[in-house]
């Protein structure tokens, strides 16, 4: 086990104009889980195959432990990959197939059999050590690799959206073992996925890139509650989060025909803004009691979840929002007592719960 540093870690490929991961510094601490996220294109890749040694990096430092791993090759790092696609030896059974990287590193043949035994024990996989992969599912091969890098026993596991090629039930089933093994290995691991909901239910931590660059590390739950941005805060959170331009004035704030309070100190924090940002959960919205001011929409579609309901509406006209009509707009409802498509409802949001940022920067503004 060992703690991870990036310390200003920048690749550029060459004959790019930018860098693919530019100045990106963290510290991942010793036993965490650390998630990486972030939309197609926005450097969490990269970010690990820089760590694996599988990309040149172009300035700064990484750190495993008290060693500086920048320019050593991959096989000297002590790390373990989890890859995409399995990457399995189709004429190796499953405990070859474990064993392979232990046999290549001259382990000799009683202690290979021992750390592939403990591994299929630990991973449910002790009946299947004969088979070939193409005998097993899906979810079964994703095992047998991620048993192929717990036998090597590394300082750190990097996995690679190894969930990917999983259908959806399976995924949820997989994400909660691997959290789970991860928590009692207790080995650092650096996982990187697509799909936030994945790196909101697994990380202890989650890092957020876009365009190269890191936007916000935090807990899951500090992401969703206090994003740094607007775009962490409308990436972190299914549905997305609900995005408005307001116009500040003496009431408050502006959406349309709805008005959201402001406290003290966030009158005190917008300054001379005129306009911002504001962002909406789903669940912070409300449908307007009589004679109560909000936005009007007309639901759409009505996705009923079992205990809960997600209403998906247009904007109509009356709402009050220039060139606005028939935006979408996601609110969550008791699954009980759900709208109609084609009804007309008024929303209204819980000012404790409207978050605020800045049309400039897009930075946060306290609420």
């Amino acid at each position: 086990m060992a703690q991870v540093i990036y310390d200003k870690a920048s690749c550029v490929y060459p004959g790019a104009e930018s860098p693919a991961v530019d100045e990106f510094s963290l510290e991942i601490s010793d036993g965490e889980f650390m998630v990486f996220v972030g939309p197609s294109g926005c450097g969490k890749s990269t970010s690990l195959r820089m760590l694996a040694g599988l990309e040149e990096v172009s300035s700064g430092t990484i750190t495993i432990g008290e060693r500086d791993v920048t320019t050593m090759p991959p096989k000297d790092r002590d790390i373990a990959m989890v890859f995409q696609n399995y990457a399995l030896y189709p004429h190796m059974s499953v405990a070859d197939n474990m064993g392979f990287s232990l046999k290549m590193a001259g382990i000799g043949k009683d202690e290979r059999a021992k750390r592939v035994k403990d591994a299929a024990e630990l991973l449910g996989l002790e009946d299947y050590l004969d088979r070939k992969p193409k005998a097993l599912s899906g979810g079964q091969r994703q095992r047998v690799a991620m048993g192929r890098a717990i036998v090597r026993e590394p300082q750190v596991f990097l996995m690679d959206e190894p969930l990917s090629n999983l259908d959806a039930k399976l995924r949820v089933s997989t994400r909660a073992q691997i959290a789970s093994l991860q928590r009692r290995l207790g080995i650092t691991t650096v996982y990187v996925t697509h799909d936030q909901v994945e790196a909101m239910t697994m990380g202890d931590r989650v890092a957020v890139l876009k365009d190269g660059l890191l936007q916000q590390v935090d807990t899951p739950l500090n992401l969703y509650d206090t994003p740094k941005n607007a775009f962490v805060a409308g990436f972190i959170g299914s549905p997305a989060m609900n995005m408005f331009t307001g116009k500040v004035d003496a009431d408050g704030i502006k959406v349309g025909s709805m008005t959201v309070s402001l406290t003290p100190d966030a009158r005190t924090a917008l300054g001379s803004e005129k306009q911002v940002t504001v962002g909406i959960r789903p669940e912070a919205f409300n449908s307007a009691g009589s004679g109560e001011s909000g936005l009007e929409v007309e639901v759409e579609v009505v996705e009923e979840l079992g205990a809960d309901a997600f209403v998906y509406a247009s904007l109509t006209a009356e709402s009050g929002l220039e060139d606005s009509a028939g935006t979408t707009v996601v609110s969550r409802h008791e699954a009980r007592s759900v709208p109609a498509r084609g009804a007309t409802l008024t929303l209204c949001a819980d000012a404790n719960k409207v978050h605020l940022f800045s049309q400039e920067s897009g930075d946060r503004i306290v609420n």
